[in-house]
């Protein structure tokens, strides 16, 4: 940060509440400084880390599938698809693929903290998931992630050494939901990035 920037952030913060204590005074200049203490929380909480996503290096030789999936791994061609990126990604032997879904919990469970549900849901997919590709002879491990897709992939990244990153969505949720993670993982991802769009 900027020397000039620190001043002036307190200069903003601290004008107001001097402010409300002179014009309206005790009452008014506490409620004005909760407000800057609640607006000061909300703006961290909502700032994201823009660096770049590295994975840390792996010491094989084998190839590193992260394939995420937001939507259950069922469809024939879908699951073809990620076979072939695991078989074009293959070097060193089998394969190293796990499988990340994100738990996807409603706006009103967030708020009462129920989170069983959308982890529930998030385990179903990755039965599915895995169990599709076991047909293709691809064994998989799996676990359930953050709810922000992003912040799930970024998580993951910090154990997984992946040399490859496949994000699985559903083709009506990819522009509602994942389109701007997508643009983020295209602009941080420091490995290959491919995102499979399927009907479901």
């Amino acid at each position: 940060m900027a020397a000039w920037k620190l001043p002036l952030i307190v200069s903003a913060l601290a004008l107001p509440i001097v402010a409300g204590f002179f014009v309206g005074g005790a009452g008014v200049g506490v409620a004005v400084g909760a407000l800057a203490v609640l607006t000061i929380l909300v703006v961290a909480a909502r700032q994201r880390p823009e660096g770049p996503i590295v994975p840390p290096p792996a010491d094989d030789d084998r190839s590193h599938l992260l394939l995420v999936v937001t939507c259950p791994l069922e469809d024939p061609d879908a699951v073809a698809e990620v076979a072939r990126e695991v078989e074009s990604d293959r070097s060193g032997g089998e394969a190293d693929v796990l499988v990340l879904a994100p738990a996807r919990i409603g706006f009103l469970d967030r708020w009462a903290s129920d989170v069983e549900a959308a982890r529930h849901a998030a385990q179903q997919n990755l039965v599915v998931t895995v169990a599709a590709l076991a047909k293709t002879g691809i064994a998989a491990e799996a676990r359930v992630g953050d709810e922000d897709l992003l912040q799930a992939i970024e998580d993951q990244l910090q154990s997984f050494p992946a040399t490859k990153v496949v994000v699985v969505s559903a083709r009506r949720d990819e522009l509602a939901t994942d389109g701007a993670a997508m643009a983020a993982l295209k602009s941080r991802l420091q490995v290959e990035f491919r995102h499979l769009a399927v009907s479901g």
